[in-house]
């Protein structure tokens, strides 16, 4: 009885052991590049991820075009939220604009919306990371310009291809996005806000009443 709890014990500690587990994190290079302002200030959603690029686990394409991954090789964060944060924050960095990611923090609303959906985010069997899908940018002010654009990243993997060569590709691919949403780049096309959006019916009834007036 006492050898099998020591044998549970012992398993149970090797299953535990941090350091057979790495972690990576998307960590993109700065560039010292600036380009001009031309989002001001700007709500970034929850960027959307296809559901391999979501998990824990990173995730690689084989010969025979299977999706495949590791339990002991994951991200350092959850992917969806590093994404995001990693994003804005660029973007941020890159051209002076105040991009922040959901839920905006403060008082005074943005002018625009930003939303990115991603359809690729994968290290391919070719040796090239892919990182490809759509992004908008809504301005609800009348005359603003609202974006619908594509964008369809490569780059070259490390030749061990391991996932530190695909973090690393990933947070460039990162780093090209951010610059091409900051200076609002890539095909697609732009919109002008007709007109102002309807008032919502909680902003209508947080107005003040009008005082009343002596009969």
């Amino acid at each position: 009885m006492i050898l099998v709890s020591v044998a549970a014990l012992t398993l149970l500690g090797a299953c535990s052991n941090g350091e057979k587990t790495a972690r990576y994190l998307i960590d993109p290079p700065l560039s010292g590049e600036r380009v001009p302002d031309r989002l001001g200030t700007a709500e970034l959603k929850d960027v959307s991820l296809p559901e391999y690029a979501s998990g824990d686990e990173v995730s690689w394409q084989t010969g025979d075009g299977a999706v495949r991954s590791n339990t002991k090789e994951l991200w350092a964060d959850n992917p969806q939220r590093a994404f995001t944060q990693t994003l804005a924050r660029t973007i941020s960095d890159l051209s002076g604009a105040t991009v922040i990611a959901e839920p905006w923090p403060l008082a005074e609303p943005p002018r625009r919306r930003l939303e990115v959906r991603v359809e690729k985010a994968l290290a391919q069997a070719d040796g090239v990371y892919r990182l490809s899908g759509r992004y908008f940018v809504a301005d609800d002010v009348a005359g603003g310009a609202n974006q619908a654009r594509s964008f369809d990243i490569s780059v070259p993997l490390a030749t061990d291809a391991g996932p530190g060569a695909i973090a690393r590709a990933q947070s460039q691919a990162i780093a090209q996005l951010a610059r091409q949403i900051a200076v609002l780049g890539g095909p697609g096309r732009s919109v002008r806000t007709s007109s102002p959006p309807m008032p919502r019916m909680d902003d209508i009834f947080s107005q003040p009443l009008p005082p009343l007036e002596d009969s």
